[in-house]
């Protein structure tokens, strides 16, 4: 349930998400093999194996997590003005990552869950040749349902942004079309990231309906793009997917990306960062950046200029917050 605070009179952007604290740590070759993990994978995990793991890891960081929380904290080192919905339970790791969702500037106003699961985390491990192994579970966050929805906050938000991993429950699913009907209420805008292929395959049908009947703005990549509209051509898909939203915001890695609104289409080159260290986020934080200058009133394609360049700055580190200060790259992008 949201908590009884006063909430302001207008956001930028709103995120709805799966809340995962990130749990980093250190390990070798011999721990990963005396927890039977294999390296470099993800795997789900449920309560008992998690427990475990978490018990064995070394000294390491913890903080707020989850694909839309990293775009909103983003949104938020960029100056934005930016709130969250997510579900976390009355627990350490529950209000680790309602402490760190806040401290990054973001309006996180739902109280933890007196029961149910445990707080979600995503346990990686982190070998000496950087290899990043996770053990993922998902617990209270995919309990998300309507009662977690504040009316209010996502009224006063210019774009509701929802996660595409939640619609693998029908509670969360509910959630976001709970604030899809408040966005559309209020004259705001709906914006969905199709969160991975293999989501999308799960749930074509319906987010074909989403995207042709609610959403104005769609974040996908080359293989979830494709994937929606069944083509193996990245052109093919582009051209399906303009006739069906009023902006879509297409990301094609080391290609760059386009963005494409109506009879427009703006190819947006990739922003080279100064070294390649870890993948992890460059979706979130492109979104994030696109999202910054959609919400200032940057042309689209300086937007994208803008997304590209903060995706670039997660890639040259470890992990999907950015150290750097993102707000220097706002005048670069904009000129």
């Amino acid at each position: 349930m949201p908590a009884a605070a006063s909430l302001p009179d207008q956001l930028d952007v709103v995120g709805l998400g799966n809340a995962i604290v990130d749990v980093v740590a250190d390990a070798d070759e011999a721990q990963l093999a005396s927890l039977g993990l294999v390296k470099g994978a993800m795997t789900l995990v449920d309560a008992e194996r998690s427990e475990f793991l978490y018990s064995h890891m070394g000294q390491g960081v913890e903080q707020s997590g989850g694909s839309c929380a990293n775009s909103m904290a983003a949104l938020a080192a960029l100056g934005a003005d930016v709130g969250y919905v997510g579900r976390v339970k009355q627990d350490q790791l529950g209000a680790i990552f309602a402490h760190d969702i806040r401290a990054t500037g973001v309006i996180f106003p739902n109280s933890p869950a007196a029961d149910g699961p445990a707080t979600a985390r995503c346990l990686i491990f982190v070998t000496p040749d950087a290899q990043r192994t996770m053990q993922t579970y998902l617990g209270a966050c995919v309990m998300l349902d309507e009662s977690d929805v504040d009316e209010q906050l996502v009224a006063s938000a210019k774009v509701t942004y929802l996660e595409g991993y939640l619609w693998d429950r029908d509670g969360a699913k509910a959630a976001c079309l709970k604030a899809a009907r408040i966005a559309e209420a209020n004259g705001r805008k709906l914006a969905l990231t199709l969160s991975d292929s293999f989501c999308v395959d799960r749930w074509r049908a319906e987010f074909r309906d989403l995207v042709r009947d609610r959403v104005d703005i769609l974040f996908a990549n080359e293989s979830e793009i494709t994937s929606l509209y069944e083509t193996d051509s990245f052109d093919e898909a582009m051209a399906a997917v303009r006739r069906e939203v009023d902006l879509a915001v297409l990301t094609r890695g080391p290609s760059g990306s386009v963005i494409v609104a109506g009879d427009e289409a703006h190819p947006i080159e990739m922003v080279r960062p100064a070294q390649v260290l870890d993948t992890t986020g460059a979706g979130d934080l492109y979104a994030a950046g696109f999202l910054y200058g959609y919400t200032h009133d940057f042309s689209l394609a300086a937007a994208g200029r803008l997304g590209s360049a903060c995706a670039a700055a997660v890639i040259e580190q470890y992990g999907a917050r950015v150290h750097r200060p993102l707000r220097e790259l706002i005048q670069s992008a904009a000129g």
